[in-house]
């Protein structure tokens, strides 16, 4: 019997637990440039997320200030959604989306996912393990914020630095 995918479960809903606190009481995301929004209004993200993530809605607008279409998913197995979207596990966040042929693990800063899909590298997507405190949707009451690393997920599952955030 494989406990891992229950294991990862529990992990994921505790781990979002302890931050949603936080992320709910969040200022809401500030205004994107609309002019760099704008080409990315017809990129739809869709969003698979747990029914009650908070801090999944949290990044769900600041996605939308950004100026993309969101739809969310709300899904109860979010490691089938994670495995057959080729998600390491190591690498997994609260919440998993898609957008223009990518894949977006976490807390993602829209300004990236933008980057990603100017450049459109030969890549599976970006990842943000975890949730860091001050990415988008996990916004500090007080302002703090955690120096984060967004990675670059190649089609064969080898990560490099993609962006860093002080």
């Amino acid at each position: 019997m494989n406990v891992f995918p229950h294991r990862m479960a529990s992990l994921l809903l505790a781990t979002a637990s302890v931050f949603a606190i936080s992320a709910c009481d969040a200022a809401p995301p500030r205004a994107a440039d609309p002019q760099a929004a704008a080409g990315h209004a017809a990129q739809v993200v869709h969003v698979h997320k747990d029914a009650n993530c908070g801090c999944c809605n949290g990044w769900i607008a600041h996605m939308r200030a950004a100026g993309f279409t969101v739809m969310a998913h709300d899904s109860a197995d979010m490691v089938a959604v994670k495995q057959r979207l080729g998600i390491p596990l190591a690498q997994a966040s609260c919440h998993t989306a898609e957008v223009g042929g990518y894949v977006l693990e976490g807390h993602v800063p829209a300004a990236d996912v933008q980057r990603l899909l100017r450049e459109k590298p030969a890549a599976r997507g970006l990842v943000l393990p975890g949730m860091p405190v001050g990415s988008p949707g996990m916004e500090s009451p007080d302002g703090r914020r955690d120096a984060f690393t967004v990675a670059l997920l190649g089609k064969d599952g080898a990560l490099q630095p993609y962006s860093r955030h002080p």
